[in-house]
């Protein structure tokens, strides 16, 4: 039976954080192999992310707020455990769609445990840690889901799908880090958002976003697709709105830089941008 802290720890509802990639790269198929794409919805959401928690977790063995849990309890070998065992379950249920989305899966649980792994610990070091987060969880997903819920495997995945990807985490995840400064510097890691402080952590996600929100503009106005980035842009308003309100705050007390913020913002910036690129599917589906 499961431990209570291994179901907490494995934090099942941070995956609708990582979502907006999954539903982007679907947006984006000309054709749709749905049970393809259900399978590797589960794969990723419910294995692949979990576990990812879960040896993070095992390894930190954080005593302060992460990310979606205010207070985490203490982990288990039974959470380093599970953690393996899900990704086997992954890595075997990869195979049903091909050995390259398999391959694709394993690298990225590799370069979750690289990240992590008191051994190389990535996460310690700014700049790499960064980089491998947003290539990962952006590009590298982006490409998972395109090429894994096409009917035929295509290996023609767009290039700016995978760079905006990539850019969407690059603007989101130092934002995610912003209230764990303190924790951070105990456990001896260098995040970037600890690299550029608090007002440098708005300043660079503003500009990440600015460079993303370019790239989308460039990749559905050169599909001939003007109206679903401007469908896009609506449903970021509120986002926008927020990210500004709560810099202007951050901006007169640092303090505000905290938890609950910090979780209201990755609330409502899932939630938009999830809901602008269902849409878009829907958009697709009716075209």
């Amino acid at each position: 039976m499961l431990q209570k802290s291994t179901l907490q720890l494995l934090r099942f509802h941070f995956s609708f954080f990582l979502m907006p990639v999954y539903l982007f790269a679907l947006s984006q198929l000309p054709q749709l192999d749905w049970a393809d794409a259900l399978l590797i919805f589960i794969i990723l959401h419910f294995l692949v992310y979990p576990a990812s928690n879960a040896y993070n977790s095992y390894m930190d063995r954080d005593e302060k707020s992460i990310g979606g849990v205010k207070k985490p309890l203490l982990p288990t070998k039974q959470l380093f455990h599970v953690s393996m065992v899900m990704d086997g379950i992954a890595l075997l249920l990869s195979l049903v769609i091909d050995v390259f989305f398999a391959v694709g899966v394993l690298l990225y649980i590799l370069a979750s445990r690289a990240y992590s792994y008191r051994g190389i610990r990535l996460k310690r070091y700014p700049l790499i840690g960064y980089i491998v987060v947003i290539i990962f969880q952006g590009g590298v997903t982006f490409w998972l889901v395109y090429h894994g819920s096409h009917p035929f495997k295509s290996f023609q995945v767009p290039v700016s799908g995978l760079i905006a990807s990539s850019l969407l985490i690059g603007g989101f995840y130092p934002l995610t880090q912003v209230y764990q400064h303190q924790a951070d510097k105990d456990d001896g890691v260098v995040t970037i958002s600890m690299m550029l402080g608090y007002r440098g952590t708005f300043i660079f996600t503003g500009i990440v976003y600015a460079v993303a929100f370019a790239v989308l503009a460039w990749h559905f106005i050169s599909g001939l697709e003007p109206g679903q980035f401007l469908l896009l842009q609506i449903f970021l308003i509120p986002v926008l709105v927020y990210f500004f309100m709560w810099a202007a705050k951050v901006w007169k007390d640092t303090g505000k830089a905290d938890f609950e913020n910090t979780m209201r913002m990755n609330i409502l910036a899932s939630g938009c941008t999830n809901a602008a690129f269902l849409i878009l599917i829907i958009w697709r589906l009716n075209e």
